[in-house]
Order: structure tokens, then C-alpha cells, then sequence
């Protein structure tokens, strides 16, 4: 009897796939998130600065206005464009630059005499994320020659701490690799939920539920072939996207254990592909169901941790998230493709993840019954 259930399973989880197969939306939906989706997340738009284009108007002409000048080189900037009072304006009017450092006369006069010295950031604060990262690493800049300007003249005083930072995983500080890596584990959580919750709400306008009420299966198995099937097609696309995309054309050092983080994926698509199955049972629609999954999607990968640090986040948003399995894959993925971690540091994601799981399932599968007993 145990055996043939699993048959059943097994032989209602290949219809589903031969239905996703004759569907070429869905088809074109999974390649295009696990490849340009990841690819243009990771590259877009980066927060690091990548050829800014700056200009400087130089009223000083002494020794270490030049210094300063010629601090800002690629990749980060491009080579600054010397110019006069004239061409401020209209060149960051029509976008020429997006930074104009003005350094005023006597500046190196005033900086070795001790007196108070300023220099003028113009910033083109309509492109934002280059604006905000660009006027801290600018300061920093200017700050650090002047310093080694006053070091070499015998002026500067040495901190009695010298701080030297590592970066660990990205020691160059690659937006993509960590924008691409997330873009992966977000995907994993949007397309289980819409394949699962598409999968349903297809048989119900095609009429093939009625056919499936009347066979010999039970609303466990339905369930159940629906949960494997999907979540296979997830994980296959998951695992092609992270070799061939982040890996291939991102270039980005995975040290952890993907095997580990794939069985995490698999305990989150378990959650994931339960919780479309649930909405699909409350919506009556393809656009109802879309925005449903607006609803629930987007808080949840919000505050997963993946976008802002969960530490950031009011006290009451990080609770509730708690109940969220996109907080703990979020939490597993990053430990283990990030920091490289084990299973005796992640096993308390796991965990989440299986009983968040569980409790979707039951959840499901009670409102699902509930469902077909309508229909019959």
C-alpha cells in the first residue's frame, strides 16, 4: 500500500512536469530569472563606484593640490578632466561628471600653517547610489594624501593605533558577488511560489481537477506531487544558474558546500511551494493570484535579511520575521556560500526551516481539502 502512494506520487509529480514542459511562458519565465535576472541584478546597478567620471578646478597649483589630483584613477574614477569656475555648471548640468572638486588658492599654505582649510564637493545627487558611496570615498581620498603629504614634511603625528582592515570572502569589495548570489536565493523563493501556485490554479481553469477527483489519489498526494516536482525544477535551475552564471560569467569564489546549501534550499522549498499552494487555494485567478503573491513575496524577502541587515531592522520586524522561512534560508545561504560554514552552525536554520515547513504543509493541505470538498 506505502509503496503504491509513492507511485502515485512519483507518476502525478511527472504529470506536472510534462504540464510545465507544454507551457512556454513558464519555461521562458525560469531560464530568464536564473540567468539575465541574476546576471543584470549582480551588474546593474552597482553600489560600488566603477569609472565616475570627476573634474577638479585646481586654484591652488602647488604640490599637493596635485597630489590630491592625482589620487582619483580607475577603476573607481575616471582620469579627473581639470577645469575652471566656468564649466562647473554646465558640465554637471548635462551629466559630463558627476563629482567637481573645487580646491580654493592657498590651500597647501593654510594646511602647513595649521589654519583651517576647505575644499568644495559639487556631487550630482540625481545619480543617488554613486553620490552617497562617492562623497564618503572622496573625504576619505583627500584626507589620506593630505596626510601623507604632512607625513613626508615631517609634520603629521602618528596614531598610536594603526588599523588594518581584511575583507573576508570579497576582499576587493565586489557588489556583484554578493548581488548575485542573493538574486539566486530570491529566485529560489519567487519561482516556488509561483510555479506551485500556477501549477493548481492551470488545473482548475483546464477542468483537469474534476478529472483527478474522481481517480483513486487523495489530497495529500496531489499535494505532494505538486511540492517534488516543482520544487526539482527549482533546484535544477538553482544549481545551473550557480555554476553557470554567478560562477562562469560572475567569476565568484564559492568555498562553502553547495550540497549543504542545496539540502537547505530543498527544506525551504518544501515552506515555499506549501505556501503557493495555499494562496492558489484562495485566489480564483492567475491575477488574483498574482497579487497575493505581491502581498506575501515582497515583505518577506524584504525583511529576510537579505537586502538590510536584520541587526538594523526595529526589534518588532525582526520577531515577527522570525516566522518568515525566508529569514533562515537567507540566514543558511549566506553562511554557507558567504562564510563557508558547516551544519553545526546552520543546523538551527534547518531546524526553523523544517518546522515552518511542516506547519505550512498542514496548513495547506487542510485548506486544500477544504477546497476540492467545494468542488465535488
Amino acid at each position: 500500500m506505502k509503496h503504491r502512494s509513492l507511485e502515485t506520487i512519483l507518476r502525478l509529480g511527472v504529470k506536472e512536469l510534462w504540464s510545465l514542459w507544454r507551457d512556454p511562458v513558464m519555461l521562458v519565465l525560469i531560464a530568464f530569472s536564473f540567468t539575465v535576472s541574476v546576471y543584470t541584478a549582480a551588474t546593474a546597478v552597482p553600489e560600488t563606484l566603477h569609472h565616475v567620471p570627476i573634474a577638479i578646478v585646481d586654484e591652488d597649483h602647488s604640490p599637493l593640490s596635485r597630489q590630491i589630483a592625482d589620487a582619483f584613477y580607475p577603476p573607481q574614477f575616471m582620469a579627473p578632466a581639470m577645469i575652471d569656475h566656468a564649466q562647473v555648471d554646465p558640465g554637471m548640468d548635462i551629466g559630463r561628471y558627476s563629482f567637481v572638486l573645487n580646491i580654493p588658492p592657498d590651500f597647501q599654505r593654510d594646511v602647513l600653517a595649521g589654519r583651517p582649510a576647505e575644499v568644495q564637493i559639487n556631487v550630482d545627487a540625481t545619480r543617488m547610489s554613486q553620490a552617497f558611496t562617492g562623497n564618503g570615498n572622496i573625504q576619505r581620498i583627500i584626507q589620506d594624501e593630505i596626510t601623507d603629504f604632512m607625513r613626508g614634511r615631517g609634520r603629521a603625528v602618528s596614531p598610536p593605533v594603526d588599523l588594518v582592515l581584511r575583507a573576508r570572502f570579497n576582499p576587493s569589495l565586489e557588489n556583484a558577488w554578493f548581488g548575485g548570489l542573493m538574486q539566486i536565493i530570491n529566485q529560489i523563493t519567487m519561482l516556488s511560489l509561483i510555479l506551485t501556485g500556477a501549477a493548481l490554479i492551470r488545473e482548475r481553469e483546464h477542468g483537469t481537477i474534476e478529472h483527478l477527483l474522481v481517480m483513486p489519489v487523495t489530497p495529500a498526494q496531489i499535494m505532494l506531487s505538486k511540492v517534488w516536482s516543482m520544487s526539482l525544477v527549482v533546484l535544477v535551475a538553482a544549481a545551473l544558474s550557480l555554476n553557470g552564471v554567478v560562477r562562469g560569467l560572475l567569476h565568484v569564489p564559492i568555498d562553502g558546500s553547495l550540497p549543504l546549501f542545496f539540502a537547505g534550499a530543498t527544506l525551504h522549498l518544501f515552506a515555499m511551494t506549501a505556501m503557493g499552494i495555499w494562496l492558489a487555494t484562495l485566489a480564483r485567478n492567475m491575477p488574483q493570484f498574482g497579487m497575493l503573491m505581491i502581498l506575501i513575496l515582497l515583505p518577506m524577502q524584504m525583511l529576510s535579511g537579505g537586502t538590510t541587515p536584520r541587526e538594523s531592522m526595529p526589534q518588532l520586524a525582526q520577531d515577527l520575521m522570525l516566522a518568515a522561512p525566508t529569514t533562515h534560508f537567507v540566514e543558511l545561504g549566506q553562511a554557507i556560500l558567504y562564510r563557508g560554514a558547516g551544519f553545526d552552525v546552520v543546523w538551527p536554520s534547518f531546524l526553523a526551516l523544517l518546522a515552518i515547513g511542516s506547519l505550512m504543509f498542514y496548513l495547506s493541505l487542510r485548506r486544500f481539502r477544504t477546497t476540492i470538498g467545494s468542488m465535488a
